[in-house]
């Protein structure tokens, strides 16, 4: 196995606790089911969020999933930059796993997919 760094993003319409929580429940789940992760080989991830976003802390969300409790989870806000997409939400799994790097799946949803074309 190696350790792995597994991308994704995913934006919400408003700021709104429960809109928050369950776009980064979405894309974590989506990131595990695509790359075929088990929790025991997650280390850690990583979220941040853009500026506009104030209502919940992504971490919040995925915390609340029994398979997740004990994997260190962690919150940071991005840096305001000019004509960046709001509303975004983005993460970064470490994980072990048995995919060469160019196996991994990155997950990009709703208008985070513009994030990343070339993964579409």
């Amino acid at each position: 196995m190696s350790m792995r760094g597994i991308r994704g993003a995913v934006t919400v319409e408003e700021d709104k606790k429960e809109e928050i929580w369950s776009a980064a429940r979405d894309l974590v789940e989506k990131i595990v089911l695509q790359n075929e992760l088990r929790a025991e080989n997650v280390s850690a991830i990583i979220f941040s969020m853009t500026e506009d976003l104030k209502s919940a802390f992504p971490s919040s969300a995925v915390r609340k999933l029994p398979e997740f409790r004990l994997i260190p989870l962690f919150d940071a806000l991005e840096p305001a930059i000019e004509d960046s997409l709001a509303k975004c939400i983005r993460v970064l799994v470490l994980a072990d796993v048995e995919r060469a790097q160019n196996e991994i799946r990155h997950v990009y949803l709703g208008k985070a997919r513009n994030l990343r074309p070339d993964l579409n």
